[in-house]
């Protein structure tokens, strides 16, 4: 895919595709304009078009058009260059080594549901009992219908097939876009369409809520060429934007919870349509946020999907709070329906997660009892096996002894033993054990200063023991990093420079190993061969970063 790669940045200019996010402004050679992720107090975001480059100063960030789009809209390589591609009007099948007719039946899947979309739009405005479902019983104004391409489906079961096959659409190709039941008639009838758009803005399938009585109430695209429901998060096309603004994400359960959060002003409102919330939607919220805020009723499945998102959140770093207070209605959707400013207030006023467990846990339990007090205790600690932080963990132990009524080290025991136990379960990727390597922001952002003196500050005497990049790219953004952090200091010593970051480099290094080794340590039981030596190491490395 270089060629393609090569192809579309001929075509678009680093400025162009950034100032999509940014505003760009006029610095010398180069453009400057504030992060698109809000964490710089002045405007520390550049922009190279000679070099056809950026770096985030303040995020620490940087690339080419490729990794700002994978950055800004958290997604994959794949989708950035299918996104880049269509703007640059750059056929990528000719540069795929992969089967043309593959490539085919995904085009005509994508247009056939893209038309289907249109025709639904164009029944709904045609029908005046459906319009008057959409607009008055659902509460939805006509703003929120066009940004969710609301539609509607008729209830002759052969209209979409009708209509398409004379656009030149094959059953097969209808059927490979999940267009068709298993009588090759109309997949959806008589119901309110609502289209699945991936985070390119492609059609990739619907769901559909019927109107009046029947079942199923909503029925969802089957699993298709396109369409996959452990990836796949509903809103987050129209969610995106506002996530990366104001830093957040509320997941809610339902896609109409979704559609009336946006109407509200709640934009960032997403929800993993027809399935169980999976560590790929997790992975790929994260990377446009660490504070994810679950909406979920408080109810079994309510509690049992909370466990489930702290359980994956563990290893990647993720804030997650709930959103509890429902003013007495059963989801978002109806608190909006009584006032939108009440679930304005509920998606600010969030508790952390394992708070909101803990509380659970104690009202379906009965503390002042023997039988009560072994179960809360069992699944409580369950539940801190996945807290990360000592510290955070440290304070959860000391608040659910005094519930309790015993001491912390009593608590502490027992869940060694829980622990323990638990390794030998199906669980056990999620529990403690050695991190892959993974390097800090700290420890990155030394590194990019270090190599851009080391390549573009001349002689020094300091020895910087990093390998040089061969990426061009990298190279032209570790130039940019030299010329605006350190060739613009009045009276500039590289080697001193050098010296002071190669010192807190290799603290950093240091610091780093005493994590992994800590989380290596918390693997293993006392008795371990490893136990002793992997603890000497722990104190060794400390004491030398005093």
């Amino acid at each position: 895919m270089n060629d393609a790669k090569e192809e579309i940045k001929s075509r678009l200019s680093v400025e162009d595709v950034v100032g999509q996010y940014v505003e760009l402004k006029r610095a010398g050679r180069n453009l400057k304009g504030r992060s698109p992720w809000g964490v710089d107090k002045t405007p520390s975001f550049m922009v190279s078009p000679e070099k056809g480059i950026w770096h985030d100063f303040s995020a620490n960030k940087g690339g080419d058009i490729f990794t700002f789009v994978m950055e800004v809209e958290g997604i994959s390589f794949k989708e950035a260059l299918e996104k880049l591609a269509a703007q640059a009007g750059v056929d990528l099948s000719r540069y795929r080594g992969g089967d043309p007719a593959v490539s085919k039946r995904k085009t005509r899947a994508r247009e056939a549901l893209s038309l289907a979309t249109k025709y639904y739009q164009a029944c709904l405005v045609r029908s005046k009992p459906v319009c008057e479902y959409v607009f008055y019983q659902r509460n939805l104004n006509r703003k929120t219908v066009q940004e969710f391409k609301i539609g509607y489906s008729p209830a002759d079961g052969k209209a979409l097939t009708a209509a398409l096959s004379k656009r030149g659409f094959t059953e097969q190709e209808l059927d490979a876009a999940g267009l068709l039941n298993r009588f090759k008639g109309d997949m959806f009838r008589n119901r309110m369409m609502v289209p699945f758009i991936d985070t390119t803005g492609n059609i990739i399938g619907f769901t559909a809520r019927i109107i009046g009585k029947g079942e199923p109430k909503y029925l969802n695209t089957p699993e298709t060429i396109l369409f996959n429901k452990s990836k796949f998060i509903f809103g987050l096309f129209q969610a995106k934007e506002s996530i990366r603004r104001n830093g957040y994400v509320v997941i809610v359960e339902g896609n109409m919870d979704v559609i009336s959060s946006h109407q509200a002003g709640v934009k960032e409102a997403v929800a993993t349509s027809g399935t169980a919330m999976t560590e790929q939607h997790l992975k790929t919220l994260s990377n446009l946020t660490s504070d994810i805020r679950l909406a979920y009723d408080g109810d079994a499945a309510g509690i049992k999907a909370t466990e489930r998102a702290i359980m994956m959140a563990g290893d990647l770093g993720i804030d997650l709070t709930v959103i509890s207070d429902y003013h007495g209605a059963k989801d978002p959707d109806e608190l909006i329906q009584k006032d939108p400013k009440l679930w304005q207030q509920a998606v600010e006023h969030r508790v952390p997660a394992v708070d909101w467990l803990l509380d659970k846990y104690q009202e379906n339990l009965n503390l002042n009892t023997a039988p009560g007090k072994r179960k809360y205790s069992d699944v409580a600690l369950k539940l801190l096996g996945y807290v990360k932080d000592e510290v955070e963990r440290a304070s959860y132990e000391q608040k659910i002894a005094a519930k309790l009524g015993v001491k912390v080290d009593v608590l502490r025991e027992k869940g060694d033993r829980l622990e323990q136990k638990l390794i030998e379960t199906t669980h056990k990727k999620y529990l403690k054990k050695p991190k892959t390597e993974v390097k800090s922001t700290k420890l990155e952002k030394l590194e990019n200063s270090l190599l851009a003196i080391k390549i573009y500050g001349g002689v020094t005497k300091t020895q910087i023991p990093l390998d040089i990049p061969e990426d061009d790219a990298k190279l032209a953004e570790l130039e940019l990093i030299y010329n605006e952090e350190h060739a613009s200091i009045e009276d500039y010593d590289p080697d001193q420079e050098a010296k002071e970051l190669l010192t807190r480099y290799e603290a950093e290094q240091k610091q780093q190993e005493i994590i992994s080794l800590q989380a290596y340590l918390a693997s293993l039981s006392e008795d371990d061969p490893s136990y002793e030596s992997t603890l000497l190491k722990i104190a060794t490395l400390q004491k030398s970063v005093k």
